[in-house]
């Protein structure tokens, strides 16, 4: 690292890490003020989708876990009228703010020439069959794949899908079509000339250029991170291609962050890390119910290090080989992981369901933390569109309540 290779590192002490990190999240403040969608997701980088609805799909439940007074309805504003947004693929499909576009022309680029070699994408219309598909939106407008017939014709493999569907999906991944919107979560396609900016759309960056803000980015939203961290943030480059950034790139603080367990590791942080360590005010004592997909807990081996929290998410494994349960939310309180808790809305009857709660080992759940999670799970109840909390037996037995 040209700049700051001989420099003594900043040693960031394990309870300054666990803030730095969950302030860098928007987890450092409480939930209220004035609420803007688009810039949360900017704050974020990115806010992943995904469609399992235990109480608010991930992308709502993630979005009110900044901010109490989202809803629903809203990201779909930021995205079909506001065009604040855009959706793509980092680790998993995605929204991102739309003033990244010109450096995401690369990851357009790079998920194509992976689709072109993934057998499990096999069955892909060819180029022809494509424009046939990409014509009709044009003349028609946004469609989803409920309007097309083709079947499935390949049943050999779990992922098979139908051509039509693989042809969406293609130009998708490329950047030729884009999300117009969505109905119940249904994707609908559009050309993407039709939904990204002119201006952002032909602004032409070179690779090394995105690679670096890219990186630059990730750093800002990280606070601090190893090359590992900064490659899985966005999964948009190469660990070579990271690497090769940050032996070149000016600015940057070497540091040495302490894990829970009291040993330090070396990590990478932006020039201004001494301005946002003072900044710090603290995480409070509210307890937070976050999303299994929660950005500020993605990384596992991350969370594990900062936290000694670990953390799996179950609802792909099989129910004999599940340790805690399908759907089940962590329970963040100020800066430490306090227990995990598995419920669900029962929207027939207007309730929230408190299946079963595990406070973390050595940790005792007093009345005043017990009531903390109360109030949140009575406040999580407007998200999740119900209006009671209901405890099974089980779960209040292993609250101590």
């Amino acid at each position: 690292m040209r700049s700051h290779g001989t420099m003594t590192p900043l040693r960031i002490d394990n309870e300054t890490a666990r803030h730095l990190w969950l302030d860098s999240q928007g987890l450092g403040a409480p939930p209220t003020g004035p609420l803007d969608v688009a810039g949360m997701i900017r704050r974020l980088g990115f806010v992943q989708l995904d469609s399992i609805q235990i109480v608010s799909r991930a992308h709502h439940h993630i979005l009110w876990s900044r901010n109490q007074k989202y809803r629903e309805p809203m990201l779909d504003r930021v995205m079909s009228r506001d065009r604040a947004v855009f959706e793509h693929f980092t680790h998993d499909a995605s929204v991102i703010p739309m003033e990244f576009l010109p450096i995401w022309q690369r990851q357009f680029r790079r998920k194509r020439e992976y689709l072109d070699k993934a057998s499990w994408f096999r069955g892909l219309p060819d180029a022809a069959e494509r424009a046939a598909i990409r014509d009709r939106i044009e003349a028609e407008g946004p469609l989803s794949t409920h309007d097309f017939d083709s079947k499935v014709t390949d049943r050999t493999h779990m992922w098979a899908r139908p051509p039509h569907k693989l042809a969406l999906d293609y130009m998708w991944y490329a950047g030729e079509l884009a999300t117009c919107h969505r109905v119940n979560f249904t994707k609908f396609y559009d050309l993407a000339e039709r939904v990204f900016p002119r201006h952002l759309r032909e602004e032409e960056i070179p690779e090394s250029e995105q690679v670096s803000r890219l990186c630059h980015e990730a750093l800002d939203r990280l606070g601090f991170a190893s090359v590992t961290e900064l490659q899985k943030f966005w999964d948009a480059a190469t660990r070579a291609e990271v690497q090769a950034w940050a032996a070149r790139a000016e600015g940057l603080r070497r540091v040495e962050v302490q894990t829970a367990r009291g040993d330090w590791i070396d990590a990478l942080a932006s020039a201004d890390i001494d301005d946002r360590i003072a900044g710090l005010t603290g995480s409070g004592s509210r307890v937070r119910v976050l999303n299994p997909f929660d950005p500020a807990i993605r990384d596992r081996a991350r969370l594990q290090r900062l936290f000694g929290f670990d953390y799996r998410v179950e609802m792909f494994v099989p129910a004999a080989k599940r340790i805690w349960g399908y759907y089940v939310f962590p329970l963040l309180e100020g800066s430490r992981f306090t227990g995990r808790i598995e419920i669900k809305a029962d929207r027939k009857k207007g309730r929230l369901d408190v299946l079963n709660f595990w406070p973390e080992p050595g940790l005792r759940w007093t009345p005043a933390r017990l009531g903390r999670l109360e109030a949140e799970l009575s406040r999580l109840t407007r998200l999740a569109g119900v209006v009671d909390v209901h405890w099974s037996a089980e779960a209040r037995c292993a609250a101590g309540a």
